[in-house]
Order: C-alpha cells, then structure tokens, then sequence
C-alpha cells in the first residue's frame, strides 16, 4: 500500500548542480566563482555547486543567492575515530547546504552499500543537509535487462526511514553508468522511460502526489551539445553535471539551456 503524505507538499523544483568531483584548488575554485555569476544572467532556475571539502567554506563566503553550495560526500558518524572522513555537521558549519551520497564513483571504487548510503541519507536529514541520492545501472545490468531491478533496490534501500514529510526534502539524480564516458549515448527516449520507472518507485513507497512532485534530476555525461534535448525530456527536471562543469562557460551555457526548458 502506497503511503501518501498527509503533509502539504511543496511544487516540484527545477535545479542544476554541478560536481566538480576531485578537482579544483581554493584558488581555482574562488577564480571560477568570479567569472560564473556574469555568464548565468537571465537564468533564475536554482543553480548548486558541489565542491570539494576544502572550497565549501570560502566559495559560500564568495557567493550568495541563488547559489546553493554542498559536498559530495560524508561519513554517517557525527563524530569519532574515522581518520579522513567528514562528518555533516561539518559540512553544515562550513556553509555547505546538501550533499551527494551514493554517486555512481563512491559506489564504485569505494564500495558503499546501499545500507551505508541510507545511514548517510538519515543522518544528512537529521543534520538539516538536502540529500542528493544517486542511482544507476551499470552496462551489464543494462543489457541483462535489470535496471528496474537495480534501481528499485538502490531507492527502497537508499530511502529506508525516510519519513513521507522529509521526502520532498530529497532529490533523486539518475547516472545510468554505461554512458558516462564510454561513448555510449542514454537516448531521451531511454531516459524519460527510466525516469519514469524512478517516479513509480517513488509512488509505491510514498503516494502519487509526492512522486509527481519529486525532483529527478539526469546525470549521464551531460553537456552543451546534449543538454538542450534532455533539457525538453519528459520527466527530467535538471541535470547532475560532471566534467563539463568544470569550465564555467560550458556550465553557463547548460544552465541556459536548461533555463529555456524549464522556465
């Protein structure tokens, strides 16, 4: 029985966040938050960066509205002997306002269950963090014809506890892995039936009204020669941008693109 929340929702929200992933110094990071700004005049859509740990402090201080800044990761401890980790009550101290948990690359090389991205997704909750939580496929599942297999599990478990009032609070961002750099495209079509299939989920474990609400962003290998059609993709409602948010023109002209779709 699908559980549909008895609080009032808010409308869906159209944001574009930009993972500059492992790259970027304070120096570059605060020289890159100088030239954006100018280049994003006319786009109103909220426009997020998530940075590296060592730049959210000093690009929050450089910037203000309506940039949102986070982190692309964190520890579900809120303290305690685990060296290297951060924990989210350091990233909120910091300045940052969400983080991305469960990225495709986290998955991956590091080895984060599904159980430890929910501690993670409970805690930035609990820590007045935005939760970013990433899902996706991989070419064999793909092909094996198990993506709603593997999606449907990486979100019932991801979300688990979740409360029906704190969903909203949420975003959902889709990597299908098999077409971030591997020359393979994620056609709209695939796309808006995936994010479709991802809205069903939503629907079985929290009502209608609040799967038609939540925001589901894409983030496979976007770019300014692809964003304008996945921009006007049922069902998309953003972008997760990777590399080609590196370069602050290219990530202005995705912005753009991404404003004319969704005004």
């Amino acid at each position: 029985m699908a559980k549909e929340s008895t609080v009032q929702l808010p409308k869906k929200e159209s944001i574009l966040i930009a993972n500059w992933k492992m790259n970027k110094t304070i120096r570059e990071a605060l020289k890159y938050v100088e030239v954006l700004p100018p280049l994003l005049e006319g786009v109103t859509m909220p426009i997020w960066l998530s940075v590296p740990f060592t730049a959210i402090h000093p690009v929050r201080q450089r910037l203000g509205n309506p940039f949102v800044i986070g982190a692309q990761n964190m520890n579900d401890a809120t303290s305690g002997a685990f060296t290297g980790e951060i924990a989210a009550v350091m990233i909120k101290e910091a300045g940052g306002d969400f983080v991305l948990l469960g990225h495709s690359e986290r998955r991956q090389y590091f080895h984060e269950s599904d159980e430890f991205i929910n501690r993670k997704v409970l805690r930035a909750l609990e820590s007045s963090l935005r939760p970013v939580l990433c899902i996706g496929e991989g070419y064999e599942d793909r092909e094996g014809d198990k993506t709603q297999a593997v999606l449907e599990r990486q979100l019932t478990e991801g979300l688990k506890g979740v409360m029906p009032e704190q969903i909203l609070t949420c975003l959902i961002a889709y990597e299908p892995i098999w077409a971030i750099g591997t020359g393979k495209t994620a056609t709209p079509e695939l796309v808006a039936q995936t994010h479709a299939m991802i809205r069903q989920v939503i629907s079985s474990l929290y009502g209608d009204d609040t799967a038609s609400r939540m925001t589901v962003l894409y983030g496979g290998s976007v770019s300014p020669s692809t964003a304008a059609t996945l921009s006007a993709t049922e069902g998309v409602d953003g972008f997760l941008v990777g590399t080609a948010s590196l370069d602050p023109e290219s990530f202005a002209k995705i912005a753009h693109l991404s404003e004319n779709a969704h005004p």
